[in-house]
């Protein structure tokens, strides 16, 4: 099919792109296109104005300060996934971006398209949860700052007027050494995820274990929000645990139930909840057996399928 007529826009500057958001009618931003595209070619979003962010300047970057990366919206997926920083700073980004759809849509894909899309089931989303991230977004007020535990307003809805414009996510990074993993559960490699998960782990060695956990995305209102509740039965293969403070986030399950293994029956469903709380403990395991430099052990997908 093809897209709706449409008045476009290409502005260069970030000035630019709020004085046209301010002034035009049911205006939509492009910034990859992986989602916008579709929705515009079968007539899901009949928008009078495309305004494209892939010439506006200062907005596409990976950087380290003040204990975080800052990566700007429109950074391609594909440079975060190539990124030498981000692989040696935030591991569980690089290990979660792999499972992004493909190359081809990373190559095109942005950070700030896709967590303003806010699909429960994307990674990118999930990462943002884990990590407590950070939203600056511009608009006629100038910028201000939204922590991810309020930036979904409701399903698939960011918590951004429609005059404002996202322009750069921080990520606070765990110090190191630190246990990560990311898990993920899909029919297909590139498809959209029926769960997953993402746990950090940090060991300080004291007086015995301690273990916490986070989960969001329990509803499509409280995505990325940490609810607190202990996570029990993780194995534990070592008597030196000491002390530590971990964080699981488990993203939305899209269906309310999913297959127990390949080709089985109605009967051999296991409800969603309870793949998220396996995925959970598995993950919370691996990311107990970070070794002295902080790489934790990735968990083979074929182990919980």
């Amino acid at each position: 099919m093809k897209p709706p007529r449409f008045d476009y826009h290409d502005p260069e500057t970030v000035p630019e792109v709020v004085g046209l958001l301010k002034t035009l009618p049911n205006a939509r931003m492009l910034a990859g296109g992986q989602s916008l595209m579709p929705m515009l070619n079968m007539r899901l979003a009949l928008p009078d104005h495309l305004v494209d962010l892939n010439r506006v300047e200062g907005l596409a970057y990976i950087r380290e300060t003040g204990g975080a990366l800052e990566i700007g919206a429109m950074t391609r997926q594909r440079d975060i996934e190539f990124s030498q920083l981000v692989l040696e700073r935030c591991p569980v980004m690089h290990e979660a971006i792999l499972q992004v759809g493909h190359r081809q849509t990373r190559n095109r894909g942005t950070l700030g398209g896709s967590l303003c899309q806010l699909d429960p089931s994307a990674e990118l989303v999930a990462v943002a949860a884990a990590l407590e991230a950070t939203i600056a977004v511009a608009g006629p007020k100038g910028t201000r700052e939204i922590p991810f535990s309020g930036f979904p307003k409701t399903y698939m809805t960011p918590a951004i007027g429609p005059d404002e414009l996202l322009t750069r996510v921080r990520f606070p990074l765990w110090p190191r050494p630190h246990g990560w993993a990311f898990v993920e559960f899909a029919r297909r490699h590139g498809d959209f995820a029926v769960v997953s998960a993402v746990a950090l782990l940090e060991e300080d060695r004291g007086t015995g274990p301690d273990e916490g956990g986070g989960e969001g995305a329990r509803r499509p209102d409280r995505l990325g929000r940490a609810l607190p509740r202990r996570v029990r039965g993780v194995p534990q293969d070592r008597g030196d645990a000491g002390r530590a403070r971990a964080r699981v986030v488990p993203a939305a399950p899209r269906r309310r139930a999913v297959p127990a293994r390949a080709g089985a029956g109605p009967r051999a469903h296991r409800s969603g909840k309870n793949v998220i709380l396996s995925a959970a403990k598995d993950l919370l395991y691996v990311a107990k057996k970070a070794d002295s430099s902080g790489c934790a052990l990735r968990m083979a997908n074929e182990r919980s399928r």
